[in-house]
């Protein structure tokens, strides 16, 4: 077919799209290029405020064979691979009430496009917090599920896939589906929770999300040190990981050629200072104290590509010798981290980083991957974005039980799904 008549056509899918989808939802209207998913402009943009009218959204797309692809505050919508095309983006910015707060119970359930700091401030307001780092202030619970996005705090309270208890979904048919419940001990029903963290808006669209809450801690500590290498930084980590301290997070930043070890330790105010006492001795002389966090505490390191690493803690003197100098790295004691590449490394340079860390990652003693999050767009012609992925295969069977046709977030997730 002609380029002309290919874009006549196009033209007239998205108009019908257009007209069929502002029935069903208030707020629709064709896309802009500065909307583009990694360079893919969507058709139509639709915001709807409800979960029903998400699903009626969903339905409509559905009916006219739209691919669709979620978008919250777009602090992690350049993650993943370009979509291989995007009739719709679906807007969540709508969906950001708080439905239900049980204080009594720790259990919120908010819907999708609320922002985190937002509900921070709300939670804060009956002492409570939910338990996760946000290394990108401005992200939307839906987003921070759909990219399994964690900090620090992980080592004591897990990811998004631990914290959340419900949740509630539009299918790639507009169907609304809900697993978990309102309380802790309820289990029942298949856990999407678990399934769609990480799924980067594959499987369908998150609408509500129920989650586990803590007691904000009465008092908290920040103990910060300089370490020389790698290897002393290991040592310390692994002492105060097996002393009775119980910390919350631990981190390891190597930044401008400096190595800096941090522990976070929260509690009652008796109790922090007593293990205050016992992990300063742990981590030497020159360890400083604080109620606030270090600069960059739980932040993404610097740099134009973000390099997301899974390897176990003992891994950390070696990938500080594989990334060489220059680079940025936090590193995790939950055993992840990410590395931050500058932008004056080519390409080819940073395939080659890349590389070294996979190989270094591939098997025992050190198994693990590394997984670019974002990336100028010559390197991502240069590199393979996601890496080996061992459980392609189950992935798409469960990518082809929720999204038969392949039309949530198309090419966004590893294998292509």
């Amino acid at each position: 077919m002609p380029p002309k008549q290919q874009a006549r056509r196009g033209k007239a899918a998205n108009d019908a799209a257009l007209k069929a989808l502002a029935k069903v939802c208030d707020d629709v209207r064709p896309g802009e290029p500065e909307e583009g998913v990694l360079g893919v402009v969507p058709g139509v943009v639709a915001a709807p405020a409800t979960v029903a009218e998400a699903a009626e959204v969903m339905r409509v797309a559905a009916e006219h064979d739209l691919a669709v692809v979620p978008r919250g505050a777009e602090t992690r919508l350049d993650w993943g691979t370009p979509p291989h095309r995007c009739d719709l983006l679906l807007d969540t910015a709508r969906l950001d009430r708080v439905v239900e707060h049980a204080a009594g119970d720790l259990v919120v359930t908010v819907e999708a496009g609320l922002g985190t700091d937002r509900l921070a401030e709300v939670l804060a307001e009956k002492g409570q917090r939910l338990a996760l780092d946000a290394p990108l202030p401005g992200s939307t619970v839906g987003g921070t599920i759909a990219t399994a996005a964690a900090g620090p705090l992980r080592l004591r309270y897990g990811s998004p896939r631990d914290l959340v208890i419900g949740l509630t979904v539009v299918r790639a048919d507009g169907r609304v589906a809900r697993s978990g419940g309102k309380v802790v001990k309820n289990v029942a029903g298949y856990d999407l929770g678990r399934l769609f963290s990480g799924s980067y808006g594959t499987l369908g669209l998150i609408v509500e999300a129920t989650f586990r809450l803590h007691p904000v801690p009465a008092a908290r500590a920040y103990l910060t040190c300089a370490v020389p290498d790698g290897t002393r930084a290991h040592e310390v980590v692994q002492a105060v990981l097996h002393s009775p301290a119980a910390p919350s997070a631990v981190e390891c930043a190597a930044r401008d050629g400096a190595l800096t070890l941090g522990v976070l330790l929260e509690g009652v105010d008796a109790g922090v200072a007593a293990r205050i006492e016992q992990v300063s001795a742990l981590m030497g002389d020159g360890t400083t104290v604080s109620e606030t966090a270090p600069d960059g505490w739980g932040a993404y390191p610097d740099g134009t590509t973000l390099i997301d690493i899974t390897a176990p803690p003992a891994a950390f003197p070696a990938l500080l010798s594989t990334v060489g100098a220059g680079a940025s790295l936090t590193w995790s004691a939950a055993g992840r981290g990410h590395l931050g590449l500058p932008g004056d490394r080519a390409p080819e340079q940073v395939a080659q980083t890349l590389s070294a860390l996979r190989s270094l990652l591939d098997g025992r003693p050190h198994r693990g991957g590394a997984v670019v999050r974002y990336a100028p767009e010559a390197v991502r012609a240069e590199v393979d974005v996601w890496g080996p992925v061992p459980a392609l295969s189950l992935m798409r069977r469960v990518k082809e039980q929720f999204d038969p046709g392949y039309r949530m977030s198309p090419g966004r997730f590893a294998g292509g799904l």
